[in-house]
């Protein structure tokens, strides 16, 4: 049985429809990334399974019972990092925790000790006098996630967790939901950021309009597009007739230029490195380093979408 099993879950606001018959199977333990542009319908699904937002048509079930609003045991196992902050900035951070966890109905002895555990864990118990304000950004969403974690909940949603935080702070956040992956907790996690899903994420939904195109693990959307290999030449100078000639080629799918690196995404998985290793050759072309990656998350949009994720 599925922890959280979401069928054909259909909303519209008004006239418009943002989701389209999404279906969503999620096990215990797993860390299930939702990927797609802004707009894509992600944190309204993030909505409707929190039961912040009721669904037009279809159903939610967590253990296998119908979510609703009105079962306050079966929604109170859910919990959720918000996109925007959502703190109080005149409450100081152990006044955060503490009314978590009388909302939560918890007794004083665990509220205090799971509040003092978690605020350890990530770096904010001598901050735990601090008003919120003071917090940095990095720091406001660790206590969010804290706060999400008191009540013991069996599945975490994570919506954007990392907008907005710098690079330390995000690779902060990612160790934090590592390590509590790694003790069995479950996160859903929506977010446009490949690196994150390609780091946390050991299923993944791709999201386009409101409907699923594709499901699976990193290595099963791979697989499952068209594109040859992705190669990288950097080149000692920019040679214009040589990006000409990969423009102009069939096989040639997509050709991204940063300073003098060319990364060219190929559209067919036949010898392509050694045939640019030829031309490379054949026409003297000048380069200083040259390698192949398999097709990214990001190829996998592209193909899918017609379209860029960072677009």
């Amino acid at each position: 049985m599925y922890l959280l099993n979401v069928k054909n879950i259909s909303k519209s606001f008004g006239s418009k429809q943002v989701l389209h018959e999404v279906n969503l199977k999620v096990t215990s333990g797993e860390l299930f990334g939702l990927l797609g542009a802004n707009g894509a319908g992600k944190t309204t699904l993030i909505r409707l399974i929190s039961t912040l937002l009721l669904p037009t048509k279809g159903e939610i079930e967590l253990d296998g019972q119908r979510l609703s609003r009105a079962k306050i045991d079966l929604k109170s196992q859910i919990t959720t990092v918000t996109q925007e902050y959502s703190l109080r900035n005149d409450m100081t951070v152990l006044e955060v925790m503490e009314l978590q966890g009388r909302l939560y109905h918890m007794e004083s002895k665990l509220r205090k000790q799971g509040s003092e555990t978690l605020l350890k864990k990530c770096g904010l118990w001598e901050y735990r006098n601090q008003n919120t304000r003071q917090l940095s950004g990095g720091y406001k969403r660790m206590l969010m996630l804290c706060r999400a974690l008191l009540p013991n909940p069996k599945i975490v949603l994570l919506d954007e967790p990392t907008v907005g935080l710098d690079p330390f702070a995000r690779r902060m956040m990612w160790q934090m939901i590592r390590d509590l992956h790694h003790q069995g907790l479950t996160f859903i996690l929506t977010t446009h950021y490949m690196e994150e899903v390609e780091q946390l994420c050991n299923q993944i939904i791709i999201i386009d309009k409101g409907r699923v195109i594709a499901s699976g693990t990193k290595d099963e959307l791979k697989n499952m597009i068209t594109l040859g290999e992705r190669i990288t030449i950097e080149l000692k100078s920019m040679n214009q007739t040589f990006i000409e000639q990969l423009k102009n080629s069939d096989r040639v799918m997509n050709i991204e230029i940063e300073n003098n690196t060319v990364h060219i995404s190929y559209n067919t998985k036949e010898d392509n490195l050694s045939k640019l290793i030829d031309y490379v050759r054949e026409n003297n072309v000048n380069y200083t380093s040259l390698f192949s990656e398999r097709p990214t998350l990001n190829d996998v949009f592209l193909e899918l979408t017609g379209k860029e994720l960072r677009d």
